[in-house]
C-alpha cells in the first residue's frame, strides 16, 4: 500500500460572517476557495492542475451558493474539466472527511495527486438554510435538543464543565492565537485575499478577523447564557459565525519524490464515528479512542493535538475524558489557538486543523512522531485523523 504525504496546506484568513462587518462580505464562497486552489499551484509549480486525479471538497451546508461547490468552484476557477470533483458532507468534519477520502484513494493506488479542501460562508449560506428535517427524525429527537447551543449545555451538565473553566479556555485560545499571529506563525498557511474593511476600504486580508486582543475574563463573566438559565454557554465560549476556505495538496510519497517535493508528515489513519446528536460535541472522544486503538497507540504517544473548539464545554469534555488535559492553558493542544478565537467556518474547519497541524509539526513540534486532528459535528458526527512524521 502506498504512503500518502502532505505536500502543502493553505487557507484563507477566517473572517466574520457578517453582511456589514465581514471582510469577505462581497466575495462568494467559491471566490475564496478558488484563491486557495490557485495558491497551491503557485507554491508548487511542479504540480500541474491537469495532473490532479480529483478534488474532494467538504462543506456542511451544500445549498445556495454552496450547492455542489466542489465542482462549481473548480470550474469557475478555470481549472481543467478533466479533473473530477467530489463534494463531501459530514457537517463540521466535512473538510477532514475530504482529506481522509483523498488519502485513502492515494494509499489504494487510485491516483497519485489529490486536493482535499473545505469551505463555508455562514453569512451567505447560514446554518439551517433550506433544511427540511425528516418527520421520522423528529419523532426520535426533539428539535430543540438538536440545536448547537442546547447540545453544548447538555454536555456541560453531563461532563460537569464549569463556566469559569470554559471561559479560561476561551481566554487562552485568544491569547495563543494572537501570539501566533503576531509572531508570524500563520504566515505559512494564510493566503492574502483582497477584502473590505467596515468603511469599504480595500485591503489584503492576511490575518484572522475574530481574534480578540482585548479578551477579558471579567467581561466574559457578565455575559448571558441564552440557551439555559444560569448555564455555561455564552457567546464568548462558542465558536463564532465565520467564512473561510482551506485546502491540502496530498500525494503518494513515490510521486512526491519523483517530482522533488518536500514533505514532513503522512496520513496514518482516520476514524469517523456517530454518537447521540443531543451531545454531538463529544464525538471526538469516541473517534480518538477508535483511532488510537486501531493504531496501537495511547494518548501519551501523541505529541500534539488540534481540536476544533466548537464550544468551550465540549472541548473540555473531550480533553478530560480522553485524558489529554484538564484546563487551559494547554501545553500541546491548540498551541496556536483554536476556533473560539480563530472562528469555525463549519465544513472548512476539518481541513484547516490539518493545515495548522502540519505547520505546527514542522516548527514548534518538529520532533513529535504523531499528531492528531479532531472535531465534532452536528447530528452526532465525530472525526479524528492521525498524522505521522515521515522518516527520511
Amino acid at each position: 500500500m502506498k504512503e500518502c504525504v502532505v505536500i502543502d496546506g493553505v487557507r484563507s484568513a477566517n473572517v466574520r460572517a457578517h453582511k456589514d462587518k465581514g471582510w469577505f462580505r462581497n466575495l462568494r464562497p467559491e471566490d475564496v476557495l478558488i484563491k486557495v486552489y490557485q495558491a497551491l499551484f503557485e507554491r508548487n509549480p511542479q504540480v500541474k492542475p491537469e495532473e490532479v486525479e480529483a478534488v474532494f471538497c467538504g462543506s456542511a451546508n451544500q445549498a445556495g451558493m454552496q450547492n455542489d461547490i466542489a465542482r462549481g468552484a473548480w470550474l469557475a476557477g478555470g481549472f481543467p474539466e478533466c479533473v473530477a470533483s467530489n463534494g463531501i458532507g459530514q457537517q463540521c468534519p466535512s473538510g477532514m472527511a475530504a482529506a481522509e477520502h483523498a488519502a485513502r484513494a492515494i494509499m489504494c493506488g487510485d491516483g497519485d495527486i489529490y486536493i482535499a479542501s473545505g469551505v463555508e460562508d455562514m453569512q451567505k449560506v447560514p446554518m439551517m438554510f433550506a433544511m427540511d428535517f425528516s418527520p421520522k427524525l423528529l419523532e426520535r429527537y426533539r428539535i430543540e435538543d438538536l440545536s448547537m447551543g442546547a447540545t453544548a449545555e447538555k454536555v456541560a451538565e453531563l461532563w460537569k464543565i464549569d463556566r469559569k473553566d470554559a471561559e479560561v479556555m476561551a481566554f487562552w485560545s485568544n491569547k495563543k492565537a494572537a501570539s501566533a499571529r503576531d509572531s508570524g506563525k500563520f504566515a505559512r498557511e494564510i493566503i492574502p485575499i483582497e477584502g473590505e474593511r467596515e468603511d469599504g476600504t480595500k485591503f489584503m486580508v492576511d490575518t484572522d478577523q475574530w481574534i480578540r486582543d482585548d479578551v477579558s475574563l471579567e467581561q466574559m463573566a457578565t455575559m448571558k447564557t441564552p440557551f439555559k438559565e444560569n448555564g455555561v454557554v455564552t457567546a464568548a465560549v462558542s465558536s463564532p459565525l465565520t467564512a473561510g476556505a482551506a485546502a491540502l495538496l496530498l500525494m503518494s510519497r513515490d510521486k512526491a519524490d519523483e517530482l522533488g517535493l518536500d514533505y514532513h508528515m503522512k496520513y496514518a489513519g482516520g476514524a469517523m464515528v456517530g454518537c447521540d446528536p443531543t451531545v454531538m460535541g463529544v464525538g471526538p472522544i469516541y473517534a480518538v479512542e477508535r483511532l488510537l486503538t486501531r493504531a496501537g497507540l495511547t494518548v501519551k504517544d501523541v505529541g500534539v493535538w488540534e481540536l476544533n473548539e466548537a464550544f468551550g464545554s465540549q472541548a473540555l469534555a473531550c480533553l478530560r475524558e480522553l485524558g489529554i488535559a484538564q484546563n487551559a492553558p494547554f501545553d500541546n493542544v491548540n498551541v496556536w489557538g483554536g476556533a473560539l478565537a480563530l472562528g469555525h467556518p463549519l465544513g472548512e474547519s476539518g481541513c484547516r486543523v490539518i493545515v495548522t497541524l502540519n505547520n505546527i509539526m514542522k516548527t514548534d513540534f518538529k520532533d513529535s512522531k504523531y499528531g492528531v486532528a479532531m472535531l465534532c459535528g452536528a447530528f452526532g458526527n465525530g472525526n479524528a485523523s492521525l498524522w505521522q512524521k515521515v522518516d527520511k
